[in-house]
């Protein structure tokens, strides 16, 4: 399930230092293709889909729908963000909750795109749904991954077993002004 509830969509551009995050285009195929068919990428993940099969089965603009970020850097997709709800058979603290993911493309990595671009959205995401609470997945053997939960303030919450490897569920709570 993508329901973000009664946001308008697509955003205008978020705008950091050096990205934009921005609606998919039909420009972005290519690297949409890449990114999915990328083992690098897909380490944690389960394994890459098949070129092949993203060629014949992607379509022309491809994961348009509300939640779903390009990040672009200098004109280019270097990776993606999404912002969706967390499917009610989710792990029970998950459940109905926002569910932050991202990829990156491996030449796009170590250079803090990643850590910008997920604070520009959770920024963003706060903006529109004020305090709304955010879970994040991963595996604990991603220390990148990892690494970067703690940067944008998730907590544990809980591990579990699933996909034949330990994972980590963290809780973003929303930020809340000071008295």
């Amino acid at each position: 399930m993508t329901d973000l509830g009664p946001i308008a969509w697509p955003p205008a551009p978020i705008r950091t230092k050096r990205l934009v995050l921005r609606e998919p285009e039909a420009r972005d195929r290519g690297a949409f293709i890449e990114l999915l068919a990328s083992p690098e990428v897909h380490t944690y993940l389960g394994g890459p889909r098949l070129r092949d099969e993203l060629e014949r089965e992607l379509p022309e603009v491809p994961e348009r729908w509300p939640g779903s970020f390009v990040v672009d850097l200098d004109g280019a997709m270097i990776g993606q963000i999404l912002l969706r709800r967390a499917p009610e058979h989710h792990r029970p603290a998950a459940a109905g909750k926002a569910d932050l993911g991202y990829l990156f493309l491996p030449r796009a990595w170590g250079f803090g795109y990643a850590a910008e671009s997920c604070a520009a959205a959770l920024g963003w995401f706060e903006s529109v749904l004020p305090g709304e609470p955010v879970v994040l997945a991963t595996q604990t053997a991603n220390v990148g991954s990892m690494r970067l939960a703690a940067k944008l303030g998730f907590s544990e919450v809980e591990r579990f077993h699933a996909w034949e490897a330990e994972q980590w569920l963290g809780l973003r709570s929303p930020v809340t002004p000071s008295d």
